[in-house]
């Protein structure tokens, strides 16, 4: 593969814009304006993999499937299959987008999506502590019902909102099919993968199983782009650049950084957890397993931050 190759990640809560955006359609429209921002990095001459986030969309697809329970009786979707839906759903548009946007340019590129699962230790301490919060409140007269439909669930008061299911984040350990990732990047596609962080699955005897739970997206992201020996980790947010004393009149934005200052401002608490912290967490592990160089910028700014004018630049 003589091109540089650029693992992109995108945020799920990036591929809806607001609160009045939230329709398949327009996720689509906020997906084709990313597009743009990607294929220019294409353009530039980079292979890219892109991976994205869903946890809104996991959310949709958990409260249409508890609606259908309560009102007809359909059978309910486990969430290891609300994750795969999701892979295929905003990969089946980037991909779309994408195609749209080289064909609009004149490039014969194209891109395509894999159902990616992502191995994870059964014996990871995160199955002993669920914490990520998922799908919709219930109220205390509901929990009751709750309670006896769903026993094997993990719930939680949520800040006064009402209780939540709350599952295990346990961290990423392989990806299983990064193999045919590779081999669709040596042949010339770009690629969608480890979509959500990657389907969960444990090993058994017999091969694989899948099991509830969430993956952080930008963790599955940074493994990913290790195994594959990216050149180049771009992990997209909401901000053009990571600051620290955020939100604060003490703000300062970070330019170019090297490892060890981006550890040292995370030991010292600068960055928040559930929010940054986890970007520059998945920063730091793919410079330590040999990476080049990473950023953390927003999507409209990716040409521009890897022309070196803005993002937040993290080298060894």
């Amino acid at each position: 593969m003589d091109k540089k190759l650029a693992v992109i990640a995108i945020g799920g809560n990036s591929l809806i814009t607001d609160k009045d955006h939230q329709t398949v359609e327009d996720q689509y429209q906020a997906i084709c304006t990313t597009a743009k921002h990607i294929v220019d990095l294409i353009e530039e001459g980079y292979s890219v993999v892109v991976t994205h986030g869903n946890g809104p969309q996991v959310g949709f697809i958990l409260r249409r499937s508890e609606i259908a329970h309560e009102t007809a009786g359909m059978h309910s979707v486990p969430l290891v299959s609300c994750g795969a839906d999701t892979q295929g759903a905003i990969g089946y548009q980037i991909q779309q987008a994408m195609d749209n946007e080289f064909k609009s340019r004149g490039m014969d590129k194209s891109a395509v999506t894999i159902v990616t699962q992502v191995e994870v230790d059964k014996e990871d301490q995160a199955f002993a502590n669920p914490s990520k919060p998922i799908g919709t409140f219930y109220s205390e007269e509901q929990m009751e019902t709750i309670r006896k439909e769903h026993p094997d669930w993990n719930m939680v008061s949520d800040a006064g909102r009402g209780y939540r299911r709350v599952v295990p984040s346990p961290r990423p350990q392989s990806i299983v099919e990064r193999e045919a990732i590779n081999t669709l990047i040596d042949a010339g596609f770009n690629v969608i993968a480890v979509g959500g962080g990657g389907i969960p699955v444990v090993r058994e005897e017999n091969g694989f199983t899948g099991i509830d739970a969430v993956i952080d997206k930008d963790f599955a992201t940074s493994l990913l782009a290790a195994d594959l020996k990216a050149d180049l980790l771009i992990i997209s947010t909401g901000v053009p650049q990571v600051a620290l004393n955020f939100n604060t009149p003490e703000e300062k934005r970070l330019l170019n950084v090297s490892l060890d200052e981006m550890k040292k401002y995370m030991d010292e608490g600068h960055f928040a957890p559930g929010s940054m912290l986890p970007k520059v967490q998945a920063v730091v592990s793919f410079l330590e397993k040999g990476g080049k160089e990473a950023i953390i910028t927003d999507p409209e700014h990716i040409k521009a931050a890897v022309a070196g004018e803005t993002g937040t630049h993290i080298t060894i």
